[in-house]
């Protein structure tokens, strides 16, 4: 909301004369004033903040001057879309960005640095805004799905509750309509045996008597039957009014959900070429080697990309614009295959003198999403915003553009429009090991998704045995058959098969004691582990605590090299040689509160269940071992 304006203090028509005693002597700028205000205003004309007007000339006059102003030059590819309310919020955070610290220059001590604040770019602090907005209207879709859930939970319990009461109505209506035929259908004497009383034959009177007790008895329960039967037809019409209650109810949630997410389709359509190249590189995790060489070189890659396009001039349109070929807006053209044949979803427009491909503006979203979470880690069932699974990485770049997909590989393949290799394009879902993992094109043969294989998210070549669907096209009609099944015998997310006997603890390239915290997940307050690890642990804790009604103890998990090397100064007879130990590979747990003792019921209770948790006290720990070590639990049989 605005903040309300406030009126101009009237004009003079000529300047006081005297000076009020509160008003402060004029002075001129510093040399470091004059610097800091030349780097905001720098600043404001890159960011395309406009200049508030001189407020001169009359309504009329100024009606005139816009009347002969030239109309604005269209670019070649394409006319802007108009900037919204949003685009201006943005402008307002980004601008906030910008005079936080050249204020905080201007309003420093003397003994300030020159030149020691740096102004944030314009674009960095537009990128901010969008990702905080985009991340709270997901988050805001998240819990509408989750009421929605909910709602249409209670309307199947509600549907369900109408079945049973309209049977009971029916069953009760069998009951007073066979009543009620059986008696239209008896003689008068059968109604009412009392008839039959006769003086002359008193020894009968008994009988009589008996007979209109029974009749009396019958003429109860079909009045009883009457009352139960309106009861259920009552209890049938409430129940039809919390259907009606809980189908609006249902209603309203997905309306307010499908509203969201139309809303963040709007913010997306709305960003700027600049923002999304930013947006691409804010959350960005070091990885190891090569690894962080190819994650870098695809960053540059598409940050060049959406560079071109912007210094082109070309604003890519929404998904709905480019559906159809043949509807493509001004300055835009098909997109063809080496066939010949036009590629759907996405346009070509002339940059310079050669076709360049332009995706829409939620794919290019989707994937600055994507790419910003380079070298967060992997975790099964994980969809962020710290860690992933490869599904769920998918999942949440796609809802941060404005699309709702399954948390599940397959689910996606099923759910989305297939394209053929021919006509692949970036931002397009890559499917392989028969709906087993999923990943996002890049282009040139690569794709970026959350690996099982690497316990993190990353750049890798396209699998040979890939299909790919497209977010941004109409669902199909029914979904997609299942892939048959791969032989390459990996699992969830490109998992490698499970290893026989002891495996090298290495991972993610990392070498011992050199992970960064951001690529590991935390167990406890200053405690983290590798993601599936981490996850072993918490199902582990859950179950200790079960069973012995207080918290698992936890004393030392990933050490990293310098608390290796201080461990080993402190503790040389127990720590190991800083650089070999398996903490530094964030898979070894030392554990307390009994569990460090050996024979106690707590350390039994962990050699007897902590297995199934994939955690296991070494031979070396055991007691008898090498080096007992019984508060000692690794994850895996390390070698």
């Amino acid at each position: 909301m605005p903040a309300p304006r406030t009126p101009a203090p009237a004009r003079t028509t000529a300047p006081s004369r005297t000076a009020s005693p509160r008003t402060a002597p004029r002075r001129e700028l510093t040399a470091r004033e004059a610097e800091a205000l030349r780097a905001l205003l720098a600043a404001r004309a890159a960011t395309g903040a406009p200049v508030p007007p001189r407020r001169t000339g009359t309504t009329a006059q100024k009606t005139e001057k816009r009347r002969k102003q030239p109309a604005r030059r269209r670019p070649a590819a394409r006319t802007p879309r108009g900037r919204g309310p949003w685009r201006t919020r943005l402008r307002v955070v980004g601008l906030a960005t910008l005079l936080v610290p050249v204020l905080t220059v201007l309003l420093a001590p003397a003994t300030s640095a020159p030149g020691s604040a740096t102004v944030a770019p314009g674009a960095a602090g537009l990128a901010l805004a969008a990702r905080s907005t985009l991340l709270q209207d997901a988050d805001a879709y998240r819990r509408l799905q989750g009421e929605v859930a909910t709602r249409r939970a209670e309307l199947q319990a509600a549907v369900e509750a109408e079945q049973a009461a309209r049977a009971a109505v029916a069953a009760e209506q069998v009951t007073v309509g066979s009543a009620a035929a059986d008696l239209y259908r008896a003689s008068a004497q059968t109604r009412m045996p009392v008839l039959g009383l006769s003086a002359a034959a008193p020894a009968t009177t008994g009988d009589v008597l008996y007979r209109q007790a029974l009749a009396d008895r019958a003429a109860q329960e079909r009045e009883t039957a009457v009352v139960r039967a309106e009861r259920a037809a009552a209890a049938a019409a409430a129940a039809a009014a919390r259907v009606a209650a809980a189908l609006a109810a249902a209603a309203a949630a997905a309306a307010h959900a499908r509203t969201v997410l139309a809303g963040v389709r709007a913010t997306v359509d709305d960003l700027g070429l600049d923002v999304s190249a930013q947006l691409a590189a804010l959350d960005t995790v070091p990885a190891a080697g090569t690894q962080q060489e190819r994650n870098t070189a695809a960053l540059q890659r598409w940050q060049g990309h959406l560079a071109g396009l912007a210094s082109a001039g070309v604003e890519p349109p929404s998904a709905a614009e480019l559906a159809d070929p043949a509807t493509l807006p001004d300055g835009f053209s098909p997109a063809l295959d080496a066939a010949g044949q036009a590629v759907p979803g996405v346009a070509w427009a002339v940059v310079g003198n050669r076709p360049v491909t332009v995706l829409p503006a939620e794919t290019v979203a989707a994937v600055s999403s994507a790419l910003s979470r380079l070298g967060r880690p992997y975790a099964a069932g994980a969809t962020g915003p710290d860690a992933f699974d490869c599904g769920g990485l998918t999942a949440s770049a796609w809802l941060l553009a404005g699309y709702d997909l399954p948390a599940g590989a397959a689910e996606q393949w099923a759910a989305a429009t297939v394209v053929p290799a021919s006509q692949l394009q970036v931002g397009d879902l890559v499917v392989s090991d028969g709906g087993a993992d999923v990943a996002l094109y890049l282009g040139d043969g690569e794709v970026l998704g959350a690996s099982a294989a690497t316990y993190q998210v990353g750049v890798r070549s396209m699998p040979a045995d890939a299909r790919a669907v497209r977010v941004t096209l109409p669902a199909p009609a029914t979904p997609n058959a299942p892939l048959p099944a791969s032989a390459s015998g990996r699992g969830a997310c490109g998992a490698p098969p499970a290893p026989v006997g002891p495996v090298s603890p290495a991972w993610g390239g990392w070498s011992n004691g050199r992970i960064p915290a951001e690529a590991l997940c935390p167990i406890a307050r200053g405690h983290a582990l590798r993601c599936d690890a981490a996850a072993g642990y918490a199902a582990l804790a859950r179950a200790y605590e079960a069973a012995f009604g207080s918290p698992l103890c936890v004393t030392d998990s990933y050490r990293s090299m310098a608390a290796q090397v201080d461990a080993f100064r402190r503790k040389p007879a127990l720590a190991a040689v800083p650089g070999t130990s398996n903490h530094g590979w964030a898979l070894a747990v030392d554990l307390c509160g009994g569990v460090n003792v050996a024979g106690t019921p707590q350390w039994t209770w962990m050699t007897e269940h902590a297995g199934r948790f994939g955690f296991v006290n070494p031979d070396w720990a055991r007691p008898g071992g090498e080096k007992p070590e019984p508060w000692h639990w690794e994850f895996g049989h390390l070698a």
